[in-house]
């Protein structure tokens, strides 16, 4: 048993006092007490917050950061142009640093205060497209990697199988991520024995990469797959894949996969970033969860999600570090606000009159990122996972706040420094700031990413 004592805790909608919490050694929570004196045996923190989820990641990107920044030949980078960087760098990727990176990704999450992360796990195969002997291969060193940092993880395979809306085949950098129905079963049965193994905690789900990538006839298969499953996939992220779906099907991404599935609260659907009017009540309307990354469709240019109507329409989101170029909860809400500001040269729109900001966003992103995992946490209460985060702002000038004010201070000045510990699933791994295994996983990080880059 380990108990916790909070000056201040966030439950619910509203902010205990001295609440101490006690977490069970199955990683749930087992009591909430508020008023409650420090047992002699509990950890005092200053503010326990529930942890997030961070519901899209990419780990192999994370060794990426700091590629990309340099303009190319042409007249308009994009993230067309990003991406052929990217099938350039996994080509020369191991198995093992594969892992290591993974790792490294996983740790600085929790470091962040993310105590969950799906996976959208799309590298498969060996350079070129040979399969491994095991076709789970890669997907069991991302579980390792969660295994080895504690982090909770929602595995996502992803089926992958054209170039484009209309059918073209695969090439290049691509043939990593190639499946076909028959081996994406085979994959799946395969990851359920991983993740089975991993945790009481992990889970896995569906994901068809996007309708660039998925077929009418095999996304419609997929959907049946695993109907008790989280179902990830990114939707309408750019411009050029509007213009292909409205080619190909006559609709645009979102409103085609409205008309054409059931969208319901076990969909996420990734980035969303261009929706019209039409597009945003019926997606808010559906109980999926729009999933955002605002600091990687900011670093590619991806455009401004349309936040203010969507939440007005009663949306669900969450957000994830998708590239990982920065892993960071507050940074992630702050992008996400500040866009919305710099589109409509207006300030807190994401808050209805008197509502904190930084409350509002950090609450709905709780909520909609539990979702999108499959995660029975989200809240300090009896019962659910013991994904906490405690914080302590007092070096950072904000150790005379309390409540929303305390949270606003977070997100919007003073970020990761501030978050001292976290556990996932009762697996304290975050002590004082720092990972409990930081210098090792660092270690092989760096001697992996040196040799990553004397081959590209």
């Amino acid at each position: 048993m380990q108990t916790i004592h909070a000056r201040q805790a966030l439950l619910g909608d509203r902010w205990g006092r001295d609440v101490a919490v006690e977490i069970g050694a199955n990683g749930r929570i087992v009591s909430v007490a508020e008023g409650a004196p420090r047992a002699g045996n509990a950890l005092p923190v200053e503010l326990l917050l529930p942890a997030m989820s961070n519901l899209h990641s990419h780990t192999f990107q994370r060794a990426m950061a700091g590629l990309t920044e340099r303009r190319g030949p042409s007249q308009h980078d994009s993230f067309w142009t990003w991406r052929e960087v990217m099938y350039r760098f996994l080509d020369v990727l191991t198995p093992d640093e594969i892992e290591a990176i993974a790792a490294y990704a996983f740790m600085e999450m929790l470091e962040a205060g993310f105590s969950g992360a799906a996976e959208f796990h799309y590298l498969h195969n060996r350079p070129g497209g040979g399969r491994y002997d095991d076709p789970a291969e890669l997907a069991a060193r991302i579980a390792a990697a969660a295994g080895r940092t504690g982090i909770g993880l929602t595995l996502l395979p992803v089926y992958y199988a054209q170039g484009g809306v209309d059918g073209r085949p695969l090439a290049g950098g691509q043939l990593r991520f190639r499946n076909d129905l028959a081996g994406f079963n085979d994959l799946i049965g395969r990851v359920d024995a991983i993740v089975a193994q991993l945790s009481a905690d992990a889970n896995w789900g569906i994901a068809p990469h996007s309708l660039r990538a998925s077929g009418r006839s095999d996304l419609a298969e997929l959907v049946r797959l695993a109907p008790a499953r989280p179902l990830h996939m990114h939707i309408s992220e750019q411009e050029k894949e509007i213009d292909e779906t409205r080619a190909v099907y006559g609709a645009r991404p979102v409103e085609w996969l409205l008309g054409e599935h059931e969208i319901d609260p076990r969909w996420c659907l990734i980035h969303s970033t261009h929706l019209d009017a039409g597009e945003t009540r019926r997606l808010a309307a559906s109980g999926a969860v729009a999933g955002l990354c605002p600091i990687t469709e900011a670093n590619l240019g991806d455009g401004i999600f349309n936040g203010v109507s969507y939440l007005g329409d009663g949306g669900r989101l969450g957000v994830g570090s998708d590239s990982n170029i920065r892993i960071s909860v507050a940074e992630e809400l702050r992008q996400l606000d500040y866009s919305q500001r710099l589109r409509d040269r207006l300030r807190a729109v994401l808050a209805d009159p008197g509502q904190s900001v930084g409350a509002n966003l950090y609450r709905r992103a709780l909520a909609g990122g539990a979702q999108a995992l499959g995660r029975d946490a989200g809240e300090i209460a009896v019962g659910r996972w013991a994904d906490l985060a405690a914080l302590d702002l007092r070096p950072h000038g904000f150790g005379s706040l309390t409540g929303d004010a305390a949270l606003d201070a977070y997100l919007f000045s003073a970020g990761n420094a501030a978050v001292a510990d976290v556990w996932s699933a009762g697996r304290h791994r975050v002590r004082s700031g720092r990972h409990v295994e930081r210098d090792a996983i660092a270690a092989r990080y760096d001697a992996c990413l040196s040799s990553i880059m004397g081959r590209i």
